[in-house]
């Protein structure tokens, strides 16, 4: 089974190190094996094209409301995303709100459009 290392450089999302403390912590991971770099707490345009042109493995980013689209990212040099906690936050703001409209107004439009288990797990399927 192929391995991927993504090392997690947490400068940028910490507010412990600029571009550059970032870059130099990127390389050390890089040469010690790793195969590309995570930093999450970078979505600004100008910030990414730098890190991805200065690392010198594949460059992941986190992803949220307020991040450029994929295919931007991919045009700056990013070859990884992650969603972070952004998808179960989304899920979670759903069900505070369902629960709510039914003791609140009576109703449940929220939960309109609600996918069922078998559903949800085949929208992960890759066929594996």
């Amino acid at each position: 089974m192929p391995l991927f290392v993504n090392a997690r450089v947490d400068t940028r999302l910490r507010g412990t190190g600029g571009l550059g403390e970032t870059l130099k912590r990127a390389a050390a991971f890089l040469a010690a094996g790793a195969d590309g770099v995570f930093v999450p707490g970078v979505v600004d345009p100008v910030t990414v094209k730098v890190l991805a042109e200065g690392a010198e493995g594949p460059l992941n980013v986190m992803v949220g409301p307020g991040a450029p689209p994929v295919a931007e990212l991919a045009a700056l040099g990013v070859a990884r995303v992650s969603a972070g906690p952004g998808i179960a936050q989304a899920a979670n703001g759903l069900v505070h709100r369902a629960a709510r409209e039914l003791p609140d107004a009576g109703t449940y439009e929220t939960w309109t459009g609600g996918l069922g288990c078998g559903e949800l797990n085949g929208c992960t399927d890759r066929g594996r």
